[in-house]
């Protein structure tokens, strides 16, 4: 979604992105883990490459942007997608979509779609932050059933969330049998800065049952836009807000693995806004060019004690804003 104006309004896909006609590539990483990595945002986070090879583009007649959400798929591609209710799957080496789908809910209207995961028999788990809800799609988008949601959690008046707030981010841990979902903003009546992310469990039937709920606290003025978990079970979390005549501020925190207690503490890991341009451009003031409204993130590997994560922008269809995607390398 687009962010309100906040203070004053695996390895086949890392090889992919790295032939990518308009990946701008940074090299390697420092290999030596006692020093810092080269093209560094930080300590802990190195920016490997970015694309704006997506930018302002179609496929069969679907606009490509707008995206909100990637998950690795099968067969080595990636899923993405388009909070206008689009599933794109791109091919691991150029980015370029290889099909589209549309996903509609159950009266056949169009979804705010903004987290995925793509599970392990190969359907899609869809959240929205209308309702909000996580649905399950077949590959071919036919709807096949929806997940429990609490009551405290549905949008106002049913419930405490805000609308356009709630369900912004999903992610399957490790094991395939927790799945978590993140709200953008807080509910009412909650501080400023606490969301609440919520799990469900997998039964041996292999649907899932609501789980425990969690808390976390973001930084002052910035909503949670993403969460991702790492092959350990601890979550990435993107935090993003908006700030008129100045852009955006995107950061990445490192989150405890659910299950030790309800509060999930967090690190810095990077802001984002320290990263080298690489040359990138924008179309509005940026506190650096490379930025703009990143919403989607997903692990695509891990090696040498290093994890790579690709990340994502919803460029909303707007002139000055663009579809990019960012390659970053990080040792948590």
């Amino acid at each position: 979604m687009r962010p309100r104006m906040l203070r004053t309004s695996l390895a086949t896909l890392t090889a992919g992105l790295a032939a990518a006609g308009c990946l701008v590539a940074a090299g390697p990483a420092a290999a030596a883990h006692d020093r810092p990595p080269r093209h560094a945002c930080s300590p802990a986070v190195s920016l490997t490459g970015y694309s704006d090879v997506l930018d302002k583009t179609t496929y069969d007649g679907t606009y490509v942007g707008n995206l909100s959400a990637l998950a690795p798929d099968r067969r080595g591609a990636v899923a993405a997608l388009s909070d206008r209710s689009s599933l794109f799957r791109l091919d691991a080496r150029t980015l370029e979509p290889r099909g589209v789908i549309a996903l509609a809910d159950e009266n056949g209207a169009a979804l705010d779609s903004e987290g995925l995961v793509v599970d392990r028999d190969g359907t899609y788990l869809v959240s929205s932050e209308t309702e909000p809800s996580v649905r399950r799609y077949s590959r071919t988008g036919e709807l096949l059933g929806r997940l429990p949601v609490p009551d405290d959690l549905r949008t106002a008046p049913e419930g405490r969330a805000r609308a356009n707030g709630s369900f912004e981010g999903l992610t399957l841990l490790p094991g395939g049998r927790t799945l978590l979902a993140s709200m953008e903003y807080p509910l009412d009546g909650d501080p400023a800065d606490l969301v609440r992310f919520q799990t469900w469990q997998r039964t041996r039937h292999g649907d899932f049952r609501l789980g425990a709920g969690y808390t976390y606290r973001t930084d002052p003025g910035l909503g949670v836009s993403e969460v991702t978990a790492t092959p350990d079970g601890r979550l990435l979390v993107l935090e993003r807000g908006f700030t008129a005549g100045v852009g955006n501020t995107v950061r990445l925190h490192l989150a405890d693995r659910p299950g030790h207690g309800t509060a999930l503490r967090k690190r810095l890991l990077a802001d984002l806004a320290d990263c080298p341009t690489l040359g990138a451009t924008a179309g509005q003031p940026q506190p650096n060019p490379l930025l703009d409204n990143f919403e989607g993130m997903t692990v695509t590997g891990r090696s040498g004690g290093r994890t790579d994560v690709l990340v994502v922008s919803d460029d909303n269809q707007n002139d000055v804003q663009t579809t990019r995607f960012l390659r970053l390398r990080v040792r948590a």
